[in-house]
């Protein structure tokens, strides 16, 4: 198993559990549990693909990724009770799939060799898209969109740190593990420290 695949994998198993956990959040039946994560596991890696235009899409070429976010769903389902506190999970768990989708989406833009601003967008957008999906469905804020927290920008962070190394290196595989490194080093800063990005403040017009 490749590096990228095995990637792939693993955001899908992840994003789905933040995906069945959202669900029981909403209290959803089975067939919303399932619904969710698989749009929060494949919603990402679909857009990427797409927009790469890489033929088959990458559940549709192998449909165990699907499987796997069913799987994911189902073993939230019955034991989502047992959790304390759901959110917590959530945003850690959440933490980790940004991880591993934002080097996901630059080893594939590397992969059909994309120009380096492509592949910083790539990431983004498979870090991003599918969380985004998963919280606007159920009618959440956008964990994406929380005020000042480092979200979209540990993933641009990472992607861009990512592709750096990888250029200046000429190391694919070790630019993906500092993309994961840096992204979810942001990430995880910004909730246990609360490191947050300047926000827009309203101020009255000058007379």
């Amino acid at each position: 198993m490749t590096l990228l695949m095995l990637l792939d994998y693993a955001s899908v198993l992840i994003f789905a559990l933040t995906g069945a956990l959202v669900a029981s959040r909403a209290q959803l039946d089975i067939v919303g549990f399932a619904f969710v994560a698989c749009l929060t596991a494949v919603g990402g890696g679909t857009l990427r693909d797409v927009l790469l235009d890489r033929n088959p899409v990458f559940w549709v070429g192998n449909p165990n990724y699907i499987l796997i976010a069913c799987g994911a769903a189902l073993l939230i389902f019955l034991s989502a009770h047992l959790v304390e506190s759901r959110y917590r999970w959530l945003l850690w768990l959440d933490s980790f799939a940004l991880a591993v989708a934002v080097p996901a989406g630059v080893g594939l833009a590397m992969q059909m060799l994309q120009p380096s601003l492509i592949m910083v967008l790539m990431g983004v957008l498979t870090g991003c898209m599918g969380g985004l999906l998963r919280d606007v469905v159920v009618g959440e804020v956008p964990l994406v969109l929380k005020q000042g927290e480092l979200y979209i920008s540990a993933a641009f962070g990472g992607s861009l740190a990512g592709v750096i190394v990888a250029d200046m290196l000429y190391q694919p595989e070790l630019g993906l593990i500092v993309c994961a490194g840096v992204t979810w080093t942001l990430r995880a800063g910004s909730l246990l420290f609360g490191w947050k990005l300047p926000v827009y403040r309203a101020r009255p017009p000058r007379s």
